[in-house]
C-alpha cells in the first residue's frame, strides 16, 4: 500500500510542476478585437479572487461596495501583479532567459512579487530600486524584507539601488537596458520587464481578471474604482466594457504622474501592442482622478487614520501605497457627490501592497490607539 505522506507529496510536486511549465492560453471570446494575444502564460497566481460585500467607514447610505480580493493571490506573490508575471515570465522561459532584470521602489509590489516567482523558476533576478539613499543600506523592512531574507527562495534577489535624481535623468527604460546589457557581456541571458511589468503582454493579466470578475458577478455594477501606478487594469477594463458592452465606468485613482500620461500610455503604447482596433479611446470609459497626497509613497495623517478605521471596522488591511489612497479618494468622492451614486453598486479592486505599511512603522505611531493594551492582573 502506498504510503499516503508519499502520495500527498507526490500530488503536491505534479501540481508544483504543472504551474511552472507555460501552459496554453485562451483569451475570452470578448476579446477577440485584440488580434495579439498571447499563445501560452503560468499559473502562478491563487485565482479567482474573491469579490465580497463591502462597507468600510465613509459609505454613503444607499451606495453598495463589494471588494475584489486581488490581495489574496498569494503570499509571497500577494497583489495584483502576479496577473502579469503569469504572461511576462511564460515568454521570459519561451525565450531561455536564465535572469529576470526589473525596476521600481524600494517599497515595489512588483519587484517583491518578481523576485519571488523568479526564485521558483530557478531564475536570478536583479531588482533596480529608486530611493532617495542610494549609498545606504535600504533595511530589512516591507517588501525588501521579502525580497532578501524571509522566504529561501526568495534568496538572492540582486538589489541594485539608483537615487530619483539618476532615474529622472535616465529613465527606467534606458537603465533596466544598461543592466541587460552588462549581463550579457558576462554570458547571462536577461530578460526585461518594464517598471510594474506594464506593457501589451502584462496586460492580458487583466484580461483575464475582467473574465474572472464577470463570471463571478451577480449583481449589476455602475462603477469599478481602482489605484493605479501603473495603467493595465485601467486599460483592460474599458477593452472589457466596449466589448461586453457593459459600458461600466472606471474610476482609476492614479499614485504617479498625472491623467494624460496614463491616457498617452494607454492609447500610445499599449493598445497597439495588443492589436486593439484604433478607434477604441481610454477616455470614453476610464475616468482618472488624483489621489498623490505629498506624493508617490507618501501618506498624510488622514490617509493613515483612515486606512487604520478601515482595518478596525472590516477586517480589511489596505496598503499605503495604492489601495489605500485610491479607497481614501474614492469614499471622498462618493460623499461630495452622493446623488450621484445613491443606488449604485460599485466595485473596488484591492490590489495588495500591505507589507508597505511596514515602512509608515512610524508614522503610524501617532495613528494607532494604544490604550487597548492593557497588563493581566489576578487581583
Amino acid at each position: 500500500m502506498l504510503n499516503v505522506t508519499l502520495l500527498f507529496t507526490i500530488l503536491c510536486q505534479q501540481k508544483t510542476n504543472m504551474m511552472l511549465k507555460p501552459v496554453p492560453f485562451v483569451p475570452p471570446a470578448w476579446a477577440s478585437a485584440l488580434r495579439h494575444p498571447p499563445s501560452k502564460k503560468l499559473r502562478l497566481g491563487h485565482f479567482p479572487t474573491p469579490i465580497l460585500p463591502f462597507s468600510p467607514p465613509g459609505l454613503p447610505e444607499g451606495v453598495r461596495m463589494f471588494i475584489k480580493r486581488d490581495d489574496f493571490s498569494g503570499l509571497e506573490t500577494s497583489g495584483n501583479k502576479i496577473r502579469k508575471l503569469e504572461f511576462l515570465l511564460a515568454d521570459a522561459l519561451e525565450q531561455k532567459a536564465d535572469c529576470i532584470v526589473t525596476c521600481g521602489g524600494v517599497q515595489s509590489n512588483h519587484c517583491r512579487a518578481t523576485a519571488a516567482v523568479a526564485r521558483m523558476l530557478g531564475l536570478d533576478s536583479y531588482l533596480l530600486l529608486r530611493t532617495n539613499k542610494p549609498d545606504e543600506d535600504p533595511a530589512l523592512v516591507g517588501n525588501l524584507l521579502f525580497d532578501r531574507f524571509v522566504f529561501i527562495f526568495m534568496l538572492d534577489a540582486n538589489i541594485i539601488q539608483m537615487s530619483r535624481q539618476e532615474y529622472g535623468k535616465y529613465g527606467s527604460e534606458t537603465m533596466i537596458k544598461r543592466t541587460c546589457d552588462r549581463l550579457r557581456e558576462e554570458g547571462r541571458r536577461p530578460y526585461a520587464i518594464p517598471v510594474g511589468g506594464s506593457n501589451g503582454l502584462g496586460t492580458w493579466g487583466y484580461i483575464e481578471a475582467i473574465d474572472e470578475i464577470n463570471n463571478q458577478l451577480k449583481v449589476g455594477l455602475d462603477l469599478t474604482g481602482i489605484g493605479l501606478g501603473s495603467y493595465l487594469y485601467a486599460k483592460a477594463y474599458p477593452d472589457a466594457a466596449l466589448d461586453f458592452g457593459a459600458k461600466i465606468p472606471t474610476h482609476a485613482y492614479i499614485v504617479c504622474d498625472n491623467d494624460e500620461y496614463f491616457h498617452g500610455h494607454i492609447e500610445g503604447q499599449i493598445m497597439p501592442t495588443m492589436g486593439a482596433p484604433s478607434s477604441i479611446s481610454s477616455r470614453e470609459f476610464l475616468q482618472i482622478t488624483n489621489a498623490q497626497g505629498t506624493g508617490y509613497a507618501r501618506s498624510t495623517k488622514k490617509e493613515l487614520e483612515f486606512i487604520y478605521s478601515v482595518s478596525r471596522t472590516t477586517g480589511v488591511l489596505m496598503d499605503p501605497v495604492y489601495s489605500g489612497k485610491a479607497l481614501f479618494h474614492l469614499i471622498r468622492e462618493l460623499n461630495e457627490k452622493p446623488e450621484k451614486f445613491v443606488g449604485k453598486s460599485i466595485l473596488f479592486v484591492h490590489t495588495g501592497g500591505q507589507f508597505g505599511m511596514y515602512d509608515k512603522v512610524n508614522d503610524l505611531q501617532e495613528v494607532i490607539r494604544q490604550d487597548q493594551v492593557t497588563r493581566f492582573a489576578m487581583e
